[in-house]
């Protein structure tokens, strides 16, 4: 039974494998017409209404949350997978306290955004910008960016030295040191109570709103996807960079990569910046769209769950990352008929996952290879009695 399991995998990965060769092995202009039909696709999902595929749609399920809702959080949770790839899948990193830069995104919006910020006004003065909202929007966007950069910063220099389950275990303290401040700092954060009115693009909440509004999601998802699509190619443009380059020669030997004139830790200081400063754009966004955060949205069970996306979809494979991220944002609202059974059932189906795919559902091409290589020498190798 194992060896038949074995071999289907294998061919699996063979199929995914012989895929991803046949897209590189098309021209430019048919490479970029399938591009713009995917992204065709990705900006009608809201509007979903093919027959055979409504049952896809959420707000068809008894008490289903709203079907553009969901797909904003696929989204915002691609963007997290995206950003954590880089740390966990290029660089090698095992990052448990991502919630932490998740959270000060989520933060700075509910904090900065206001045009009696002192800090917004000054950057409005400075630079002549007109006091709307949709640039002070902007402009604490900005601000969750640089707050969360220099926090990644922060964090990684005194412990990017560490390596393996310590580095993990302190990562997983700044995470909750981050909920834990938000909790007590009552004057700054409103503590336990949390911030309310948060404002999006056309100020605070309310019936005024004419797109960005509390109860239509589907402007939200489309903002949220166009940041997808633009930190997809940037990335995608940085792997493939002299940075991604070392990364990959980092996370597969650090040791080696120092000999051969890589400077392991400015690589992994760069790798952390870049994650947190994705996971600070999805906690804005997140921030902006609920507009009400408080310090329990941000606790140690989430973050568990944004490395389990990198794990299950394929670390270092940035399609595999988004794939696992939109199945664990989105499986649980279509078990949800099943009520108090739905994480069971959730997390049953994420066990045989590790079980079955332990290199994850897409797996990078580098890593698909090597499991083929690995399966084709224990089928050679002499069995023993």
């Amino acid at each position: 039974m194992i060896d038949k399991i074995r071999s289907a995998d294998q061919r699996r990965v063979s199929l995914l494998t012989g895929i991803g060769d046949r897209w590189r092995a098309l021209t430019k202009w048919q490479q970029a017409l399938g591009l713009v039909a995917f992204v065709a696709i990705l900006y009608y999902l809201p509007l979903l209404g093919i027959p055979g595929l409504t049952w896809l749609r959420t707000d068809s399920i008894q008490g289903g949350n709203n079907w553009a809702g969901v797909l904003f959080v696929c989204a915002i949770y691609v963007l997290v997978a995206i950003g954590l790839n880089v740390v966990v899948g290029l660089a090698g990193l095992l990052d448990l306290g991502y919630i932490g830069f998740f959270a000060i995104g989520a933060y700075s919006v509910a904090l900065f955004g206001s045009v009696n910020s002192p800090v917004v006004k000054w950057i409005q003065q400075e630079f002549d910008l007109p006091p709307t909202w949709a640039v002070t929007w902007a402009i604490c966007l900005f601000i969750a960016i640089v707050l969360t950069m220099v926090s990644g910063v922060l964090l990684g220099w005194p412990t990017l030295r560490l390596r393996g389950d310590y580095l993990a275990i302190v990562t997983l303290g700044f995470g909750e040191i981050i909920r834990i401040v938000a909790r007590n700092a009552t004057g700054l954060t409103n503590g336990p109570v949390g911030i309310s009115a948060i404002p999006g693009p056309e100020g605070a909440p309310s019936a005024d709103n004419k797109v960005f509004g509390l109860i239509d999601a589907k402007p939200w998802y489309w903002l949220a996807i166009t940041f997808v699509l633009i930190m997809v190619f940037l990335v995608r443009r940085l792997e493939h960079s002299r940075v991604g380059r070392a990364w990959l020669a980092v996370r597969e030997d650090e040791d080696a990569a120092a000999v051969m004139g890589v400077y392991p830790f400015k690589f992994k200081l760069w790798a952390f910046a870049i994650g947190a400063a994705l996971g600070g754009l999805s906690g804005f966004l997140f921030g902006s769209r609920n507009a009400f955060i408080d310090p329990t949205q941000f606790n140690a069970n989430l973050s568990i769950l944004f490395v389990a996306m990198v794990v299950v979809g394929g670390s270092g494979n940035m399609l595999g990352v988004s794939l696992g991220a939109v199945l664990l944002a989105y499986l649980p609202e279509r078990f949800r008929d099943f009520a108090d059974y739905r994480w069971l059932v959730f997390g049953l189906a994420m066990v045989l996952v590790m079980i079955l795919r332990p290199q994850g559902l897409i797996p990078s091409r580098r890593r698909a290879r090597e499991f083929q290589d690995r399966a084709a020498e224990a089928e050679e190798a002499p069995a023993h009695v």
